[in-house]
């Protein structure tokens, strides 16, 4: 989806509604981490931002479903912070037991059935969520802001999750690519989608279809491929943008994956290897370039893992508290970095971009 570009006039009888407050959002995945994109998210509110439309994979898929639902950042906070991330790692109690676990990876490819994140966000989104209402893509309908242009069909929602079809070698992003699979993109479950964006490998049991010719598709965390989809909303590069898109990313600096060292002792720690390689490849061509760290919170997350599911209350604080200082340090800029300034990053990287 690629709509902030220029407008043109409106359709007659179509009033234009104010862009200057308005921004588009992407969310890196990223476990249990996921509470300091809250963090950030709050600021980001108390600034006077409207948000637009978002896209996320795994926790970002999670929290970026709960934006585009009307859940404000504040009682995000809530509800983030009241959860039990235990019961996430669900099923039978022996589920938790070694041997257990690597029989589930072989008999069902993953351990646990992510049953209560299923649970547990539609609850969220029905209980807090002003846009939620039958709990498809419907509820999420999305449209330019300023009638400047037509969008697809499969396009209008504010909601985007990437997720990883291994049948078909894909990267794909829902709704819109639900029709890839004759599914209407309108009619399919927000949680459905957002399920199967935060199906990390061997940790949680991948979603399975039957295609309608009999074949079956597996689908797993849109990480593997894509865990920081930070180009998704922008315009063609001969476009003035007309609000900005920032990125929320959960490592404290652009080349913080540069000091990732992968040791290999096994054939499991091979494909963990293999695994962290992917998933960090294609957004890394992304996030080297100047004009992404221009627009990206990075927000330092220390030692937490993505599947540290017994966070102490002090690490969930401490997430969500750098979520927001790292934010506050974007915006107002440190000793020798400016802060965000929109008009300055046209002229920086959009200089030749034709105006409205």
């Amino acid at each position: 989806m690629k709509s902030d570009d220029a407008p043109g006039p409106a359709p007659s009888g179509s009033p234009a509604e104010p862009v200057d407050d308005l921004l588009d959002l992407v969310f890196e995945g990223g476990g249990v981490k996921g509470i300091a994109l809250v963090g950030a998210l709050e600021v980001l509110q108390e600034r006077g931002y409207r948000f637009n439309r978002v896209a996320g994979s795994s926790a970002g898929a999670i929290a970026g479903a709960m934006v585009a639902a009307g859940i404000p950042p504040t009682t995000m906070a809530e509800v983030m912070r009241s959860v039990d991330y235990s019961r996430f790692q669900d099923g039978r109690r022996w589920n938790r037991f070694l041997p257990v676990q690597a029989l589930n990876v072989l008999l069902r490819d993953g351990i646990y059935p992510g049953r209560f994140l299923e649970e547990w966000l539609d609850e969220q989104l029905r209980t807090h969520g002003t846009r939620y209402r039958n709990g498809t893509f419907s509820d999420l309908p999305y449209e330019d802001p300023q009638q400047a242009r037509p969008i697809p069909e499969n396009e209008r929602f504010r909601l985007i999750v990437t997720a990883s079809d291994l049948s078909n070698g894909r990267l794909k992003f829902l709704p819109r690519d639900f029709e890839d699979y004759h599914r209407a993109p309108g009619e399919q479950s927000i949680v459905d989608a957002v399920r199967i964006s935060m199906s990390i490998p061997f940790f949680f049991r991948p979603v399975k279809w039957t295609q309608t010719d009999g074949r079956g598709t597996w689908l797993v965390d849109g990480g593997m491929l894509s865990n920081f989809p930070i180009t998704q909303f922008d315009a063609p590069p001969d476009r003035t943008p007309r609000w900005p898109t920032f990125g929320i990313k959960l490592s404290s600096r652009p080349d913080a994956a540069l000091d990732v060292t992968n040791k290999i002792t096994g054939p499991l720690s091979f494909g963990i290897a293999m695994l962290r390689t992917l998933m960090g490849f294609y957004d890394g061509m992304h996030i080297e370039s100047a004009d992404a760290v221009a627009r990206t919170i990075f927000i330092d997350t220390g030692s937490v893992r993505t599947t540290q599911f017994d966070l102490t209350a002090a690490d969930r604080d401490l997430l969500y508290e750098n979520g927001r200082t790292a934010a506050i340090r974007f915006l107002d800029g440190t000793e020798g970095s400016p802060g965000w300034d929109f008009e300055r990053y046209i002229r920086e990287f959009r200089p030749l971009a034709s105006s409205p």
